[in-house]
């Protein structure tokens, strides 16, 4: 998916319109099709929230390593099991593909769950964490919704119906990416250094980090909703899994951003995210994957 100001690499895609039939909330038009969708990750949203608030700092929340030495907690696992669980008696005809567990199901229609995307702010009482649910048809990211209950904060979007923020569909506000069109005068938030080094790409990451007006490590999610909200202009990690990225993609793309590997690879399937205003992203993929000579 993309934006505006990107040509090297990705050809600009259009905001699909609402097609006649499209209801109504709270100033959102949601398509038919996915307006049952949306509804129905909110409500899972809604359930894994008041599961993930009431381990959030508990003393007993049990933490283990991954083989990837990731941690994991007690959470994570019950968090997409009670999405999973909804959804085989809600969507039992579309797949599941899941941070924790394997995947099951076949056909055009997949959800994606990360149960709770900052695992590692989770267990040290950070605050900065969140559920990520998102739906894909064919090759498209279709909905996309965030839930960071620590922060009382959730922003979601269906493909056509613009993204939006705030604690309910009847409780939203519309979500649009900033004007920003100069690195000289971009904020850029990443989450650590550590895997731009790994991957060679540090040098290349500071100079990106050299030429904007300020960085930040929001980190994790948090970076890439901001982008959307238009409080910071540019984002980039060097690898993500796609259910690190799924969920974000409609929610940055619908509030007119763009969405492409640090390669410009459109959408989550690249194994990295460069998420812009777009009217920066060529400009950014120029210095973090220049082309050769």
């Amino acid at each position: 998916m993309g934006g505006p100001g990107v040509s090297r690499r990705v050809a600009p895609v259009g905001l699909p319109r609402p097609g006649r039939g499209a209801s109504t909330v709270s100033g959102m038009t949601l398509r038919p099709g996915y307006d049952d969708d949306l509804r129905l990750a909110h409500v899972m949203a809604d359930q894994v929230d008041s599961v993930t608030m009431s381990r959030f700092k508990a003393q007993d929340l049990r933490v283990e390593t991954k083989p990837d030495l990731t941690p994991v907690s007690d959470a994570d696992r019950t968090a997409e099991e009670i999405i999973r669980g909804q959804l085989s008696r809600a969507r039992s005809r579309d797949a599941v593909h899941g941070e924790e567990m394997p995947d099951t199901g076949h056909g055009p229609r997949r959800w994606v769950i990360d149960p709770i995307d900052g695992t590692k702010n989770f267990v040290r009482g950070v605050p900065v964490w969140a559920t990520l649910i998102a739906l894909i048809d064919g090759d498209e990211v279709v909905v996309g919704l965030v839930s960071a209950p620590a922060l009382g904060r959730r922003w979601w979007a269906a493909q056509g119906s613009g993204a939006w923020t705030g604690k309910s569909l009847a409780a939203a506000s519309r979500l649009q990416v900033s004007a920003v069109s100069t690195l000289k005068d971009a904020s850029f938030s990443y989450s650590s250094l550590t895997g731009w080094e790994e991957r060679g790409k540090l040098d290349n990451f500071l100079a990106l980090s050299r030429q904007v007006w300020r960085t930040r490590a929001y980190g994790d999610f948090w970076s890439h909703v901001l982008v959307a909200e238009g409080a910071v202009d540019l984002s980039a990690e060097p690898e993500l899994a796609l259910h690190d990225m799924a969920a974000l993609v409609p929610i940055v793309t619908e509030a007119g951003g763009t969405f492409t590997s640090i390669t410009g690879v459109p959408g989550p399937f690249g194994g990295s995210a460069l998420v812009s205003n777009g009217l920066l992203h060529e400009a950014a993929l120029e210095v973090l994957d220049p082309l050769d000579p």
